[in-house]
């Protein structure tokens, strides 16, 4: 197994964070992703009604944001909420966003 480039844990910025979760698209991988504690990017995005190419830039801005971590298994990316990361930098802040999208989702 290999990792592709991630931000270490003291790189990761709130603004960046912020601005991954902000897309509709990659808030919905993120949940799915908290529900689920792992799964492969073809696992995902096959119930996700997006272009691969797209999706494969949603899953790049979530891991350079610091918001998931890549791991490169054989021809598969399994992708991860990198969850303990973030509730050290910014405690309740995944939570909160995960919270509002349901909350936001169940509204409509």
């Amino acid at each position: 197994m290999r990792e592709v480039s991630q931000p270490a844990t003291e790189a990761i910025r709130m603004v960046e964070v912020l601005r991954a979760l902000a897309d509709p698209v990659r808030l919905e991988i993120v949940q799915r992703l908290a529900a689920t504690g792992e799964e492969s990017c073809n696992a995902i995005g096959g119930d996700l009604d997006v272009h691969q190419t797209t999706l494969s830039h949603h899953y790049r801005v979530l891991r350079e944001a610091g918001v998931t971590w890549t791991t490169v298994k054989g021809r598969s990316r399994l992708v991860r909420l990198r969850r303990d990361d973030l509730d050290a930098l910014f405690p309740g802040l995944l939570d909160s966003v995960l919270n509002g999208a349901r909350r936001t989702h169940s509204a409509v």
